[in-house]
C-alpha cells in the first residue's frame, strides 16, 4: 500500500505547472484516512519532492500537504507536527525562469504558514480549525489561563496565513490559485476559532487580575487589527471569483470597545475596586444624534444579543456576562465539510434599512439595563470614525519558516 501512496504522491507533484490533479489527492486522502495505514511514508514523500529546485514541485508538495491537512484524517497533520522541523523553505529561489522568482516569494510565505498551521497542532494538541465551535465548543469553555496561552498562538498562524498576501492579478496559475483557496477555507475556520476565543475572553475580562487584563487588552487589540487585515484578503477572494454567499461581509464595530477595556484596566491600576464610569455597557450604546430624522424598519442590525442575558453589578455599574453579539461572532456559521446549519436556526441579523438624514443606513438594536434584567432598545447608530475596528456579519442571503514577515 506504501507504493500506491508513493504514485498518487508523484502524480500530485509532477513538473507541469497545473495545480494537482483532483484524482491524486482523492487517491491520497482514501490512503490517510485508512486507520491501518501509516501516514509517515506519505510525509517523507512529499518532504523530500519539497526539497526539488524546481518552483512547480515545491508548490505543489506544499499544496498537496495542505490539501492532506485540510481534508485528511487530523493524524496525518498530528504526525508532521511531532516532527522536529517540517519545510525549510526561507531561503527557497528558482531562477531558472521568470515565473520562478515571483512563485519562490509565495513558496516562502506558504512554507512559512504550513510550519506555523503544524507548530500550532503541537502547542494546542489538535488542529484548531477543525475543533468544534458553539457554546459547548473548545474556544468557548476555556479557562482564561488556556484563553491567553491558546489566543497568542492562533494570532501567529492566523498572522503568517495572512501574510501570504497575494493581489488577484498574482494568482497567475492553477497551483497559486489552489493554494489560495486553501488559505481561504482556512481563514475562515481559523478566524472563528479566533473571534470565539475572544468573545471568551471579554466574558471573562471583567473577573481577571490586572495582569490578565493587560495580557488580554494586548490580544483583543491585535485581533482588531487582523480582522481588518481579513476584509482585504476576502476582498481578494471575492476578486477572483470565489462565491459571494461563501464570503462573511465585514462591517464596523462599536468603536469605543477598546477604550472601555482600557478604562478598566487603568481603574485596576490605581487600585480602585469600582468600575470606571465608562464601562463596557457604555460602550455598545453610541449616543443618540441630535434630531435625527429616522425611518423604523422591523430589519435588525448587525448587533443582537441573541438571548436574554444575565449581569454583573460591580460598583454600582453593569457588566455583561454575555457577548455573543461581539466583536464578530461567526460561531457555527462556518461550515466546510460540516454538516448543514438549518437557516432556520441560524441568529445572524439582516442589514438594517432604517434611513437616517445624510443618506447613511445604519441601525443598533441592543439591549440596555437598569437593574439585573435586559430590556430591548433600539437606538440609531452615529457613523464610526475611520478606522474604527471592523465586526463581521453574513451577507443579506443567509447561508451558512522561519525568515519572512510578521505582522506588529
Amino acid at each position: 500500500m506504501g507504493s500506491f501512496a508513493s504514485k498518487a504522491a508523484l502524480g500530485a507533484t509532477t513538473d507541469e505547472p497545473t495545480e494537482p490533479e483532483p484524482k491524486h489527492l482523492a487517491d491520497l486522502i482514501q490512503y490517510v484516512n485508512e486507520t491501518n495505514m501509516s501516514v509517515k511514508h506519505l510525509a517523507d514523500v512529499l518532504s523530500e519532492k519539497a526539497r526539488s529546485s524546481s518552483w512547480v514541485v515545491v508548490f505543489k508538495a506544499l499544496v498537496t500537504v495542505h490539501h492532506l491537512m485540510v481534508h485528511g484524517n487530523e493524524r496525518f497533520i498530528q504526525h508532521l507536527a511531532s516532527r522536529s522541523s517540517l519545510f525549510t523553505l526561507h531561503n527557497f529561489l528558482d531562477k531558472s525562469a521568470l515565473e520562478g522568482y515571483a512563485m519562490s516569494t509565495f513558496i516562502r510565505r506558504y512554507s512559512r504558514y504550513l510550519n506555523e498551521k503544524s507548530l500550532a497542532c503541537r502547542l494546542i494538541t489538535s488542529d484548531i480549525t477543525k475543533a468544534r465551535r458553539g457554546m459547548d465548543g473548545m474556544m468557548r469553555t476555556m479557562d482564561t489561563k488556556q484563553l491567553l496561552n491558546t489566543l497568542p498562538v492562533i494570532q501567529i498562524q492566523f498572522d503568517a496565513l495572512l501574510n501570504f498576501n497575494a493581489n488577484p492579478d498574482q494568482l497567475t496559475n492553477g497551483i497559486i490559485h489552489a493554494a489560495f483557496m486553501l488559505l481561504f477555507k482556512d481563514s475562515l475556520r481559523l478566524f472563528a476559532a479566533y473571534n470565539e476565543g475572544i468573545l471568551n475572553l471579554l466574558d471573562k475580562y471583567f473577573d481577571m487580575r490586572k495582569s490578565q487584563c493587560k495580557e488580554s487588552l494586548d490580544i483583543c487589540t491585535k485581533f482588531l487589527a487582523r480582522t481588518t487585515r481579513l476584509a482585504e484578503f476576502l476582498k481578494v477572494a471575492e476578486e477572483v471569483g470565489v462565491d459571494q454567499k461563501d464570503i462573511p461581509y465585514l462591517t464596523q464595530a462599536p468603536y469605543s470597545l477598546l477604550e472601555a477595556l482600557k478604562q478598566h484596566l487603568a481603574s485596576l491600576e490605581e487600585k480602585n475596586d469600582s468600575f470606571p464610569p465608562y464601562s463596557l455597557q457604555h460602550a455598545l450604546i453610541p449616543p443618540i444624534p441630535n434630531n435625527p430624522v429616522v425611518k423604523t424598519s422591523t430589519s435588525r442590525a448587525w448587533f443582537s444579543v441573541r438571548k436574554r442575558v444575565g449581569a454583573k453589578q460591580q460598583g454600582g455599574k453593569t457588566i455583561a456576562n454575555n457577548l455573543d453579539g461581539l466583536p464578530a461572532s461567526l460561531a457555527g456559521n462556518l461550515n466546510f465539510g460540516e454538516s448543514p446549519v438549518n437557516k432556520s436556526d441560524m441568529k445572524w441579523p439582516q442589514t438594517s434599512d432604517k434611513e437616517i438624514t445624510g443618506g447613511m443606513k445604519w441601525q443598533l438594536n441592543t439591549y440596555t439595563c437598569t437593574s439585573t434584567i435586559w430590556n430591548h432598545v433600539s437606538i440609531p447608530l452615529v457613523q464610526t470614525p475611520v478606522g474604527a475596528p471592523y465586526q463581521m456579519v453574513p451577507q443579506r442571503t443567509s447561508y451558512t519558516q522561519p525568515g519572512s514577515e510578521t505582522s506588529k
